[in-house]
């Protein structure tokens, strides 16, 4: 079957359009999140490169970006800062050989178990934290860069108001150039950073002694840029299945980061994952549905880099602050803080977003937040379940039995305050427990169970449980009585 872009010239024109778009967004992002990482602009542009012309092919959701982005730079920042340059390449390595294992074990599957409110704090950590790492950049510089990031974003914010076919970002990028070059404005510029790449990056392996040392200090960066990378690329693919209502191969997709990742390291790049900011860009604003807008992506990119290096040098820095303050407003999620929504969310859906929002900002690392933010989740979640758990009590009209009627979801959190319920020195000699509205999901509910049983039994009471469901049944059955000396 031929791709659509083949066959329908008006596709081809969309996707290729969609492709130059990316790629020019793309420069003044991959040089930005360079500066985050503390790397040269070439690394941060080799990586979008590679990561979006790789992934394009095995990748599992079609028309998503994926290149370096601000969540893998913040997280492998700290490791380039102490160790240099050749731990951050190992890193990003061994990065994608642990996306490539979570893929293979369906770790796309756990992705349901991220809560939505933790997603939110997420992005909304993401955000704050890209506008944090422009906050060094505006400080003690001359104050030419001030009205110059103003002005970029004025035109970020009023020029798509006149036309959205060339993207705003570049055409405030391109003024300001022209403005600062022509004035002969001493500003700090994007030469200031490092030299743009003249040719195509060479494969080679990364300058580090290969030894368990090594991988020591590199494992914990590479785990955690693996998670927030998959993270952040499977949320985005879920976007996009929603916008465009279709369906995409999670785990094909992890691995395919993996794989990405690989190739960005042996080529001298700093990593990456799916970008939500460049995705909307290329799905929603541009309409781009197949691989070869990403893969577009990555190629334009890499000719631009190549053929116009000289001119981007020219860039003032400030110019790059406006998009990336600009990147982190869109990043944010508004809607979440808005009065509106924070009174109709339930306090325990709140407090998780900040939960994870705090997490991030002070250990500036994503993985950690989002792991924080879930653990929470949890928590709430278990004490919220834990009050549904109901007995009733009822007494036979011959006065000699009793007849305990135990409603709810019965787990550790539900069945501690179990045995409190029961009063085995007043009860008649007969005691019936149903079960049958109730379900037993864990060892913790049996031996609550057996608890009641052993002190009616020590009262010479009898105690008989009706009603279990087959599952609950099941497990009582395997654990009951085995359970001694757990209380």
């Amino acid at each position: 079957m031929k791709p659509d872009w083949l066959s329908d010239p008006k596709v081809w024109r969309t996707e290729v359009l969609a492709g130059l778009v990316v790629a020019l967004a793309l420069i003044p992002e991959s040089i930005s999140f360079s500066i985050i990482a503390g790397v040269d602009p070439a690394v941060g542009l080799f990586a979008s490169f590679t990561m979006a012309v790789v992934i394009s092919v095995v990748g599992g959701r079609r028309a998503m970006i994926s290149a370096a982005t601000g969540a893998v730079a913040l997280v492998i920042a700290p490791l380039n800062r102490e160790h240099g340059f050749g731990y951050l390449i190992a890193a990003v390595i061994l990065a994608g050989v642990f996306q490539v294992i979570l893929g293979s074990l369906g770790v796309a599957r756990l992705m349901r178990f991220v809560p939505r409110s933790v997603m939110v704090g997420f992005v909304n950590a993401l955000a704050i934290l890209i506008f944090m790492a422009q906050v060094p950049e505006m400080s003690d510089v001359p104050w030419a860069v001030y009205p110059l990031i103003v002005g970029g974003l004025a035109l970020m914010v009023f020029f798509p108001k006149i036309t959205t076919v060339v993207p705003a970002p570049l055409v405030s990028i391109v003024i300001l150039t022209l403005i600062t070059v022509a004035a002969g404005i001493a500003v700090p510029t994007v030469r200031d950073k490092g030299t743009l790449p003249s040719s195509l990056p060479m494969p080679s392996l990364p300058d580090v002694p290969f030894t368990l040392g090594t991988l020591a200090i590199i494992a914990p960066y590479a785990f955690a840029m693996a998670l927030v990378g998959l993270m952040e690329s499977l949320m985005t693919a879920k976007l996009v299945d929603d916008i465009t209502d279709t369906h995409s191969n999670k785990t094909r997709e992890s691995i395919g980061q993996g794989i990405a990742n690989i190739v960005t390291g042996l080529v001298g790049g700093m990593g990456g994952c799916a970008m939500i900011g460049q995705t909307m860009i290329n799905v929603k604003v541009s309409g781009a549905r197949t691989r070869l807008s990403t893969f577009l992506a990555g190629s334009f990119l890499m000719v631009l880099c190549v053929v116009f290096g000289p001119v981007v040098s020219d860039i003032p820095m400030a110019a790059l602050i406006a998009v990336m303050i600009m990147v982190s407003f869109a990043t944010f999620d508004w809607h979440s803080v808005a009065p509106k929504t924070l009174r109709r969310m339930p306090a325990g859906e709140i407090s998780v977003m900040v939960v994870t929002v705090v997490a991030v900002v002070v250990t500036h690392n994503l993985a950690i937040g989002v792991v924080i933010g879930s653990i929470t989740a949890m928590v709430i979640f278990a004490k919220r379940v834990a009050h549904l758990a109901e007995v009733t009590a009822m007494t036979h009209p011959d006065g000699a039995t009793v007849v305990y009627r135990v409603t709810g979801e019965l787990f550790f959190a539900s069945s501690n305050d179990l045995v409190g319920r029961f009063h085995d020195a007043t009860d008649p000699d007969k005691v019936i427990i149903d079960l049958s509205a109730a379900h037993i999901w864990d060892a913790s509910s049996v031996a609550a169970l057996d608890a009641i049983e052993t002190k009616y039994a020590q009262r010479g009471k009898s105690v008989e449980i009706t009603g279990l469901n087959d599952p609950s049944a099941d497990l009582h059955g395997k654990l009951t009585g085995e359970l001694a000396g757990s209380h």
